[in-house]
């Protein structure tokens, strides 16, 4: 791998990155706990449905975190959780319940059989997106519904300690007694009051309590009785149990800040006595007509729809990157059509000009490089530079290349497949994938060209658009690419 050519030699490597830490607001130098692993944990999904495109951007964003620190000599011990059964996932404990939704969706019956049954639906689909979007698996899937004992075992522990307590309808955390709740967003505790969102539980001390178990006749059986672990304490339980009880970063997106993440903070750190991560970092959202994406406002895009719409992966991810992680980005398809053409022109280097022929990577461009992602993940500052190495006219294209293979280890964009596959990306086909039909059309075609008949040779041309393809006079004879 080109991760493997640029690894720092030193044990451990020189910290050279700088990650903005939600909780400090501001950019701070990335120093691991250890020097033997980074560990990382990425919020996951709530597998009722398929993720739509605001989803996977959080996902593609830690991807590229990961590979950032690969890249400086890091190893990354990460895992990403999947929410695979009931619970009311709503900030405030209340509203229609995600799981119980999909089951009714799917016509099928309210039991942990069915949502196994569902959840396996869904988690295959997100693997295959994450699969599209060519982003690398993490260290442990851990599935909520797996790690129950966990989840029990430390509601216990709170309760022990004395930062719970009971109500009729389940198990919540008292805020009051973490005086450092909503450090992360400085959020004021003071202020949050039963909106209009809450339904007002009567029992709660304070408004802001959250549940770490919710009593009902569905779920496992607990001290507390029978039912399901709050969502705050399913990231908690399973992050302790994957990667300890210190991480060193833990990633999701800007909804996350306000109550799921400093929910995990108070729990964890109440159970442990230790600071439960060093790095918070969190991608901010993608927007519809500047409106956030939402499945319950009807205006959520999933990834099928991008395939429908003749959209790959790998343009989809190079438009993500052309936006830092911590700023909104609005979607459109004028945008991503932008994306596709420039990505087009970028696969046409490597794979037409270059023909995927690659020497030696230039030091000074791959070490700018790796300075631009050190700097918070500076993707657009590393498209820029990608740009700019395939217009340095002192290189030769081998070390260009080279060095945009090293660049793809990061950035993913599919600018390293062998060229075969590379070159059908870009629609391109050879003799033996042209239909007869259409071969006959681009041979009359050619035969007017040499004959200087440009009437019909345009005609032709316009039929081979009409039937979904393109034509392209060359030197060495007509390409011919699917549209």
């Amino acid at each position: 791998m080109f991760t493997d050519l640029f690894k720092s030699k030193s044990t451990p490597p020189v910290p050279a990155v700088q990650l903005f830490n939600t909780e400090s607001g501001n950019k701070q130098l990335f120093t691991p706990l250890s020097p033997k692993a980074v560990t990382l944990y990425t919020c996951g999904p709530t597998v009722y449905d398929y993720a739509h495109v605001g989803n996977l951007r959080a996902f593609v964003f830690a991807d590229i975190l990961k590979r950032t620190l690969r890249i400086h000599g890091y190893e990354v011990k990460h895992t990403i959780n999947l929410t695979d059964f009931g619970h009311l996932t709503d900030d405030s404990d209340a509203g229609e319940d995600k799981m119980m939704k999909g089951l009714k969706r799917e016509g099928l019956p309210v039991t942990l059989t069915a949502m196994r049954q569902l959840s396996d639906i869904y988690i295959d689909a997100f693997y295959n997106d994450m699969d599209s979007l060519r982003v690398l698996p993490p260290t442990t899937w851990s599935r909520a519904s797996d790690y129950i004992e966990a989840q029990i075992r430390l509601i216990e522990t709170l309760d022990q300690k004395g930062y719970t307590y009971e109500t009729s309808d389940g198990v919540y955390f008292d805020i009051q007694k973490f005086p450092k709740y909503g450090r992360l967003g400085n959020v004021d505790i003071e202020k949050l009051k039963s909106g209009a969102r809450v339904e007002v539980n009567t029992e709660k001390r304070h408004p802001a309590d959250f549940a770490v178990w919710k009593k009902g006749l569905l779920g496992w059986e607990s001290r507390f009785g029978k039912g399901f672990p709050g969502w705050h304490i399913e990231c908690s339980a399973m992050a302790m149990a994957t990667l300890g009880k210190e991480i060193d970063i833990h990633t999701g997106g800007i909804d996350h800040i306000n109550t799921h993440h400093n929910a995990e903070i108070a729990q964890c750190e109440c159970a442990t006595g230790k600071q439960f991560v060093h790095y918070w970092l969190h991608s901010a959202f993608l927007t519809i007509d500047n409106t956030k994406i939402s499945k319950s406002l009807g205006n959520s895009i999933t990834f099928r729809h991008l395939v429908d719409r003749g959209f790959s992966g790998d343009e989809y991810r190079y438009w993500l990157l052309t936006s830092h992680y911590r700023s909104t980005i609005n979607f459109s398809w004028e945008a991503l059509t932008a994306a596709k053409q420039a990505l087009f022109r970028l696969k046409r280097f490597v794979y037409e000009d270059y023909k995927q022929l690659s020497g030696t990577p230039d030091a000074t461009y791959f070490t700018k490089f790796k300075e631009r992602l050190a700097d918070d993940l500076d993707t657009p500052g590393a498209i820029a530079l990608l740009w700019e190495l395939t217009k340095d006219d002192t290189l030769d294209n081998k070390t260009k290349c080279a060095t945009i293979h090293a660049m793809d280890s990061v950035l993913e964009i599919g600018l390293s497949d062998d060229i075969e596959t590379g070159t059908k990306t870009l629609g391109i086909l050879t003799s033996d994938d042209i239909p007869a039909e259409i071969q006959a059309l681009v041979d009359q075609r050619e035969a007017a060209r040499i004959a200087h008949n440009w009437l019909e040779a345009d005609n032709l041309r316009t039929a081979l658009n009409l039937k979904g393809y393109t034509v392209e006079d060359t030197p060495h004879g007509p390409k011919i690419s699917k549209v």
